[in-house]
């Protein structure tokens, strides 16, 4: 035993992992068995001390406090004291939701995006509904939804995209991207979706509780019938419950009735659709719109776009005298039309400038902070950046602007140190020595899609 660790702490929580996991076995047995049951006890789930316990320790250590200031350390000094008061609190209905506390998170473009801070003790019962939720609408949801998914990251739906473009009649794409999503969420159809598969009032009421608890900004606190902050635990389940009775199954019925190829990935708000003709795309376009709008969304108008992209879609540009086909961004990639070797088509994923250019700058600045840190210390955390960065866009064709990336930090490495003293100077020899000593050399970490995705599914 690890000193400081207690033999019934250990014993407690493994016991618990059984029970938390045994329970929402059933509830997944279920909610498979039937997929119109409604369910009406769940709540019981949630307010389990093991439950709940099990969603503490998987909170971030370091995240930052909400309104109420408590840290993940400091609530956890009494741990089963406060666990077994917020378990008869929400037994009791006696559970009330605090108030986000909003944060302006600058965005590349200039703007900023609001962020949600939501209280520790909410963090926790969050995270054990959703544990909880997860069992049912994971059934529910459709293949081509990957956003904020247990089991299913970006790059799955990168892969996804790829082999649909890659192995479908695809001629045109639609990107789409939905304004403001997030501050545009009614509340009162939100209810109504969730009803369709749970009856448990309880439930519903808490979610409404974290719908109708406002945020507090500047120190006013602010309440809408709209909208779900981003940055709270239950935030992305219920995004997912919202698109997928508003988009996946109208897209999904609409695709059938289609005439040519359609393939569709999401993620989150971020939607690709693929066509194989053009007139079924703008149709697309204007009824997507109309649908949206019935439920208070909409297109975002600059980021929404049509473009020709495909197989054959150089040859039939090049023949109308229009230029090389246009490239789309996705999840931090760009999507160009290209060819291998034989002169086969293929989808050439690139590196997204905007986020190429945006992560050199914060390691820029962060070098500037770092300016007379020892060089193992910077060293250490350079490693970290580019193997992070290395394990994100580390796909097969992205070799060039992965070494850019790295040739990028070495040199900003080399600037730093440089600027240590008035009459430094650093010589090529040592930096590239010291990048050789720390940073890992550039390898493709990930797959060919068409080899992760038919091994995955």
């Amino acid at each position: 035993m690890a000193e400081g660790n207690l033999l019934w702490q250990n014993a407690l929580r493994a016991q618990d992992r059984v029970s938390v996991c045994s329970a929402l076995e059933r509830v997944g047995r279920v909610a498979r068995a039937n997929r119109k049951e409604r369910f009406t006890t769940l709540l019981h789930h949630v307010y389990n001390p093991a439950m709940l316990r099990e969603a503490y320790f998987g909170l971030k250590r370091d995240a930052a406090p909400g309104i109420d200031g408590q840290t993940w350390q400091d609530y956890g000094e009494t741990l089963e004291g406060n666990i077994t008061d917020l378990s008869d609190r929400l037994k009791r209905g006696a559970y009330r939701a605090k108030p986000v506390r909003r944060v302006q998170i600058p965005k590349p473009d200039g703007g900023t995006r609001p962020l949600g801070v939501t209280a520790l003790e909410d963090k926790i019962v969050q995270r054990a509904l959703v544990e909880v939720l997860n069992q049912i609408y994971e059934v529910d949801f459709l293949g081509f939804s990957y956003g904020f998914r247990p089991g299913r990251s970006q790059h799955d739906a990168l892969d996804a995209l790829h082999v649909g473009i890659t192995r479908r009649k695809v001629s045109w794409v639609f990107d789409a991207d939905i304004r403001g999503f997030f501050d545009a969420v009614d509340h009162e159809w939100m209810v109504r979706f969730v009803e369709h598969r749970i009856a448990d009032q309880r439930i519903v009421h808490l979610i409404q509780k974290w719908l109708n608890a406002g945020v507090l900004e500047d120190g006013e606190r602010l309440r809408s019938e709209v909208g779900t902050p981003q940055g709270g635990g239950i935030s992305p389940l219920l995004a997912n419950i919202y698109l997928h009775y508003v988009l996946d199954l109208w897209v999904e019925r609409w695709r059938r009735q289609a005439q040519g190829d359609v393939i569709i990935v999401r993620y989150a708000d971020d939607i690709i659709v693929g066509f194989q003709y053009e007139t079924e795309a703008r149709r697309f376009w204007a009824e997507i719109s109309r649908r949206l709008a019935k439920f208070g969304l909409e297109l975002h108008p600059e980021k929404t776009r049509l473009l020709e992209f495909g197989r054959f879609a150089a040859q039939d540009r090049q023949r109308a005298g229009r230029g090389k086909p246009e490239s789309f961004e996705f999840l931090g990639f760009t999507h160009v039309c290209g060819k291998k070797r034989n002169g086969k088509f293929c989808v050439l994923r690139r590196t997204s400038r905007k986020r190429f250019r945006r992560k050199l700058r914060e390691v820029k600045t962060e070098l500037r902070r770092r300016l007379h840190d020892p060089v193992p210390e910077v060293g250490t955390w350079l490693a970290a950046v580019v193997r992070g960065h290395l394990n994100y866009y580390g796909v097969p064709m992205n070799g060039a602007a992965l070494n850019a990336f790295r040739h990028n930090v070495i040199w900003l490495w080399r600037r730093s140190l440089a600027r240590r003293s008035q009459t430094g100077y650093v010589t090529w020899e040592r930096i590239h020595r010291l990048a050789r000593r720390w940073l890992p050399p550039v390898r493709i970490t990930h797959p060919y899609p068409s080899e992760r995705l038919c091994l995955s599914t």
